[in-house]
C-alpha cells in the first residue's frame, strides 16, 4: 500500500484527502515510478473544483512530478528501472507517492536538473516554450504583454522572452510581486489593481500596443489584453485563474483592429513522443545554461495539497510551488 490525495466529490480545497491506495504492476505501454517531488499548477484547481471534467471520481489531481522508475510493462522501450524521469503532461494522478503513467508521457532527466526542479518545471517550462515559440513567435525587438508576471509561469515567461531579444510589460498584484518580476527580466510592471493596464501599455508603446497578449488570468484581464494589442494582434487566453471568459463577442475583434484569439493547451503541442522530446529538450537546454532560473519559493507536504491549494487560490504564492514525496 502507498498514499495519494483522492477527491471524490468535486469542490473545494478540503474536498483532497490523503488516503491508502494501492497500485499495482504496470501495463501495457505504462510504467510505474515513484515520486520524489510533485508539482503544483492551477491546472490542478481547475479539476478539483469541477471547472475541467475529471475522467471520473474519485480521481487523484496533478499533472507534473519527477521520481524513479520501479517497474516498466509490456511494449515500453527506452526506459528501464532506476531510470530518473519526469513529465509535465499526463493523465491525472500526480498527487501521489506512487503512480502508474503512460510511457510516452515521460521523458529522462538530465543529471544537470534536479528533481525538484523539474517537478515544478515541466508543465509551466514547456507551456512557457510553446507560447513563445509556437502560438507567437517572438522576435526580437517585439513588445510583449504577459499577464500574472510573478507566477510560476511568467517568471519562466519573463526570462525566456528576455533571452529572445523581446522587452516585456508584466502585469502583477504588488509591489512585492512587480520587484521580484523585474529581478527576472521584466522591463516594465504594471499594477493590474490600481492601473489601468491598457492604457500603460499604449504609453509604454508609443500608443502603438503590442502584437501578443498572453493570458492566464482569464475573465478579469479580457478587455485589458484586447485593448493591448495593436491592429492584428493575437489575444492568447490559456487559463481562467479568475474565472472563464464566457459570452465572448467575435465582433469585438474586428471593432478592435482586426485581432486573433486563441485558446491553447500544452497538450495539444505536444501531442505526440517527437513533440514532447523536442520541447523538452529546449526547456533542458535553457535551464540548464542558466538563461532560465526556476524559482521554487514554496515547499509543502503533499499530504499538505488542501492548504497549498488555498494559498494559490489567494495568490499567496510566487514563482514555483513543489510538493515534497
Amino acid at each position: 500500500m502507498t498514499n495519494a490525495i483522492l477527491v471524490h466529490e468535486t469542490g473545494g480545497p478540503e474536498v483532497m484527502k490523503w488516503e491508502s491506495v494501492e497500485v499495482g504492476a504496470p501495463g501495457e505501454g505504462e510504467v510505474r515510478i515513484r515520486h520524489t517531488a510533485v508539482g503544483l499548477n492551477y491546472i490542478d484547481v481547475y479539476f478539483r473544483s469541477g471547472m475541467y471534467p475529471a475522467p471520473s471520481l474519485p480521481f487523484t489531481p496533478g499533472f507534473e512530478g519527477a521520481g524513479v522508475v520501479e517497474a516498466v510493462g509490456p511494449g515500453v522501450s527506452g526506459l528501464a528501472e532506476g531510470d530518473r524521469v519526469c513529465y509535465g503532461t499526463s493523465p491525472p494522478g500526480g498527487y501521489a507517492e506512487v503512480r502508474l503513467i503512460p510511457a510516452a508521457n515521460l521523458v529522462k532527466l538530465p543529471d544537470a536538473i534536479a528533481d525538484e526542479t523539474a517537478a515544478t518545471m515541466m508543465l509551466q517550462g514547456m507551456t512557457v516554450r510553446y507560447l513563445l515559440k509556437e502560438t507567437y513567435a517572438v522576435q526580437p525587438g517585439d513588445t510583449i504583454l504577459f499577464h500574472a508576471a510573478a507566477g510560476g509561469v511568467g517568471l519562466i515567461a519573463c526570462q525566456w522572452a528576455k533571452h529572445l531579444g523581446a522587452t516585456v510589460i508584466g502585469t502583477v498584484g504588488s509591489e512585492e510581486k512587480a520587484e521580484l518580476a523585474r529581478a527576472h527580466g521584466c522591463d516594465h510592471t504594471i499594477l493590474y489593481k490600481t492601473e489601468d493596464v491598457a492604457a500603460r501599455v499604449r504609453e509604454l508603446t508609443d500608443g502603438k500596443g503590442v502584437p501578443v497578449a498572453y493570458d492566464s488570468v482569464g475573465k478579469d484581464t479580457v478587455d485589458a489584453s484586447l485593448d493591448s494589442l495593436q491592429p492584428r494582434g493575437v489575444f492568447v487566453t490559456f487559463g481562467n485563474a479568475s474565472g472563464p471568459i464566457t459570452d465572448f463577442n467575435l465582433g469585438t475583434l474586428s471593432a478592435k483592429g482586426s485581432l486573433y484569439v486563441t485558446r491553447p493547451t500544452l497538450f495539444t503541442y505536444v501531442s505526440t513522443p517527437e513533440a514532447l522530446q523536442a520541447n523538452a529538450n529546449d526547456l533542458f537546454e535553457v535551464v540548464a545554461n542558466g538563461t532560465v532560473k526556476i524559482e521554487v519559493n514554496q515547499t509543502y507536504a503533499l499530504a499538505d495539497a488542501a492548504q497549498a491549494h488555498a494559498d494559490l487560490e489567494a495568490r499567496k504564492t510566487t514563482g514555483s510551488t513543489v510538493f515534497t514525496v
